[in-house]
């Protein structure tokens, strides 16, 4: 991974000259102050965009600690400067979502914004890509369909990538690869709000350079999170009504250990059912992955408006969605899921001044595994401590989806029984290429096989 950031460290790109100044007047105008982190983060960023070599930033910010606000003036100051920014989101609700955010600051800065997804009509989708190649849509935000083979961008200057865990390397070398453009490579902003233990970091993301927001936004309640098995379900109903007629809303997730998405439609379906049955008097909303973008937009917005008391769903609205009012979580079957879905589900409630909380419904009798997954949660809030357990439970491969590309085939090593001795790696590695540098092919030949290749996309 040295020689991959040292051969990244020649890719020149296009200068973002000043970027403070060129978001001062955005930032005066924010109806809230940026933290303390939030700032030191921005420093960071605008100095890479100031500099001739592109930027390789992973941006580290537990659940609702501010990420979109950077990735905001990121996206400003390379507009203002004249050059395009991609957004690549996991999801086409995520991308929505961002939509809607990025629009609602932006677009009064009279900046041209577009939706890239894979669900859009022929005719619009062309529309788009057209206005993408000539440089008339200066952002544009999408999912993966942002890096096919019939995209094109006349002056990208910025690729932001949401939730980096859920897209392989190679997705995110492509969109890179997409965006050159003569001698010029884009600059490139990795987002995650699952936060990658100290040791994953040293070795799957070492060609980047890591900021990380180390504290949330003033007013954030602390969620309190609750385990119970399904046999009470009858009680987290009532619990549920109460909270509602507080005046508050809540999130029901269901989930199935199937990998069917018609089935876990279908189970969403059925528990909305049963939900609006014993919960008369209360609007009951619902929201799958199989439904129309416009369909989930406009449950999502009824939501968001407060005409929906309870918004039954699949993990489909795992990352993004923001709803203030939302205080409460259910999630059933939370024993099939793995920690970093766990803590980025329940950081969809506690996003406002009033205090939330996360039932963990389990089924059945819970395993060791599901056991020490549950407690952790309940013990603890810090998606970093989270992560280092998700790491212990799960190994690497499994965490990061790196499993595919070969990259963290670990042959004797294991990252949770070997951190002390990672610690070591990088000075050692630097040793090597002061003291030996022709070893380093033979090295990388003996333990890496062709994975150097994996740079060039």
């Amino acid at each position: 991974i040295r020689q991959l950031r040292k051969r990244g460290k020649n890719n020149r790109a296009l200068l973002v000259k000043d970027a403070h100044k060129l978001t001062a007047d955005f930032i005066s105008e924010l109806p809230f102050s940026l933290t303390r982190a939030q700032q030191r983060v921005i420093d960071e960023i605008f100095s890479d965009l100031g500099r001739k070599t592109a930027m390789q930033r992973l941006l580290q910010g537990d659940v609702g600690s501010g990420k979109t606000i950077i990735a905001a003036l990121a996206a400003l100051a390379t507009l203002r400067a004249g050059h395009q920014v991609a957004l690549m989101a996991p999801t086409e609700l995520l991308a929505e979502q961002h939509l809607q955010t990025l629009s609602k600051w932006l677009s009064p800065l009279n900046i041209n914004i577009s939706l890239l997804t894979g669900k859009l009509p022929a005719a619009q989708k062309r529309n788009i890509l057209g206005a993408m190649s000539n440089g008339e849509t200066q952002l544009v935000i999408g999912t993966h369909a942002l890096f096919q083979d019939d995209t094109r961008f006349l002056h990208l200057g910025l690729i932001i990538v949401d939730e980096q865990h859920r897209f392989g390397v190679h997705q995110r070398l492509a969109l890179r690869e997409k965006g050159r453009h003569g001698k010029y490579t884009p600059h490139q902003l990795i987002m995650t709000a699952t936060p990658i233990p100290r040791t994953l970091a040293m070795t799957a993301y070492a060609d980047l350079d890591t900021s990380i927001i180390d504290e949330l936004p003033p007013g954030r309640q602390p969620v309190e999170t609750a385990v119970m098995p399904d046999a009470k379900r009858h009680e987290i109903i009532q619990a549920v009504q109460k909270a509602c007629l507080d005046g508050r809303q809540v999130y029901w997730v269901c989930t199935l250990i199937e990998e069917s998405e018609a089935l876990q439609c279908q189970a969403a379906e059925v528990t909305a059912g049963t939900l609006s049955e014993a919960l008369d008097g209360l609007n009951v909303g619902l929201i799958h992955g199989r439904m129309k973008s416009t369909e989930k937009e406009s449950v999502m917005e009824d939501f968001r408006a407060g005409d929906t008391d309870v918004l039954v769903a699949t993990t489909v609205i795992e990352v993004g969605v923001d709803v203030p009012n939302a205080s409460l979580m259910i999630i059933e079957n939370a024993e099939r899921l793995g920690l970093a879905q766990l803590h980025q589900l329940r950081g969809r409630v506690g996003r406002g001044s009033t205090a939330s909380a996360c039932v963990l419904m389990y089924q059945g009798k819970l395993s060791a595994n599901g056991r020490a997954r549950l407690s952790a949660m309940r013990e603890t809030s810090d998606g970093f401590e989270i992560a280092r357990r998700d790491l212990e439970l799960r190994g690497p491969g499994e965490l990061l989806g790196t499993r595919q590309t070969g990259l963290l085939q670990l042959r004797i090593a294991d990252l949770s029984r070997d951190a002390d001795l990672l610690e070591q790696v990088p000075s050692l590695a630097v040793e090597i290429e002061a003291e030996s540098p022709n070893m380093v092919p033979l090295l990388l030949r003996r333990w890496a096989g062709d994975v150097m290749s994996y740079g060039d996309v």
